[in-house]
């Protein structure tokens, strides 16, 4: 079984300029989910939503091109890709020509979806968009939409995941509601670098405490773990403290080597929120 450590994290790499599929390094969720009580069937649907900013490739005729890139991976796959194999593998793209954009994309998607179904069928393939250059300019930025927690003047002192922070008003009328915060901090897995992020948590039940659950988010900055670990741990930390009857979670990681990578997390089927770059990002 593949784990972190034996991935190039934390670690000095060849850059590869030539396509090689076998530099993407699929990485079990299972190990990980099972720290959280998930064991069997997920209690969520949802996706990983990143986005590539280096991408580039030759035409036939040995010109450069370069295009954007958003990949949905179902969080439903047995597997996550390391991200520092993602660059990796993106990078062998450079000095390899491709007949056209769309042969680029459709490559991505097989190599990615076999990844992240490392060793057993692909049930759910890799969604894979490319943005050429003439659509660059129509890419927005935008802010998480919600009510912000940030203003709240709270003390913080615990800075590893504290879930019980967390509460809320079982014994009063349910709301709906769409909370945010900026202050998401965690660090990864292996090298410890840190991660920075924004988070968005909606849902529907019993009112939900703004200045624990904003204590709450601030305790996830010492915490070393991959960006779609620390936001299934939040999911389900609220879904079992709070006690809602709609979740949904949703972080925005800011980029590193290249890419950046935001996890959704919901209760009901809907829509996944469309991949719009915050001004951090």
């Amino acid at each position: 079984m593949n784990i972190p450590e034996h991935s190039q994290l934390g670690k000095v790499s060849a850059y590869i300029d030539r396509y090689d599929a076998s530099l993407l390094f699929p990485l079990p969720r299972e190990t990980k989910r099972r720290e959280i009580g998930i064991s069997g069937r997920i209690p969520f649907l949802g996706a990983d939503l990143w986005t590539a900013f280096e991408l580039s490739w030759l035409n036939p005729r040995g010109k450069p091109q370069v295009a954007l890139a958003h990949f949905t991976i179902p969080c439903e796959s047995t597997h996550i890709v390391e991200s520092k194999s993602f660059k990796l593998y993106l990078n062998s793209f450079n000095n390899t020509a491709f007949e056209s954009a769309d042969a680029v994309r459709e490559c991505i998607r097989n190599d990615v979806s076999a990844a992240i179904w490392h060793g057993g069928p692909v049930m759910a393939g890799a969604g894979v968009r490319l943005l050429l250059p003439e659509a660059f300019d129509r890419e927005p930025v935008h802010e998480l939409t919600g009510l912000s927690i940030d203003r709240l003047d709270v003390e913080c002192t615990q800075y590893q995941p504290a879930p019980e922070l967390l509460s809320a008003a079982l014994d009063e009328q349910p709301v709906t509601e769409t909370l945010t915060s900026h202050l998401l901090k965690s660090n990864c897995l292996v090298t410890g670098q840190p991660d920075w992020g924004g988070v968005q948590i909606s849902y529907t039940g019993p009112q939900i405490d703004q200045a624990g659950l904003l204590q709450y988010i601030v305790s996830f900055r010492n915490h070393n773990e991959f960006h779609e670990q620390c936001v299934e741990r939040i999911y389900m930390d609220v879904l079992t403290r709070c006690k809602p009857t709609k979740l949904a979670v949703y972080a925005r990681y800011t980029r590193r080597g290249g890419l950046d990578i935001n996890p959704w997390r919901s209760s009901h089927p809907q829509q996944p929120p469309a991949n719009v770059r915050t001004a951090r990002q």
